[in-house]
């Protein structure tokens, strides 16, 4: 599992998953996102401005990432 380290209260789902690489652009990241490819602490999350904060884990695919 990897990590990511905030640098704020929290970030936003969009930012993470273009930060991490999972998506090129917002765009995609959207897309990803409304189509239900993403979990949130093991349930499918739709929003894609949820605020993401330590202790959140997010999951795509079989990729898993620890805010801390």
């Amino acid at each position: 599992m990897e990590e990511f380290q905030l640098k704020g209260a929290y970030i936003e789902l969009m930012a993470l998953l273009k930060l991490k690489g999972i998506a090129e652009s917002g765009g995609q990241a959207g897309m990803i996102i409304t189509e239900g490819y993403i979990k949130r602490n093991g349930e499918v999350e739709f929003r894609k401005r949820a605020k993401l904060v330590a202790g959140d884990i997010i999951q795509f695919e079989n990729k898993k990432i620890k805010i801390v």
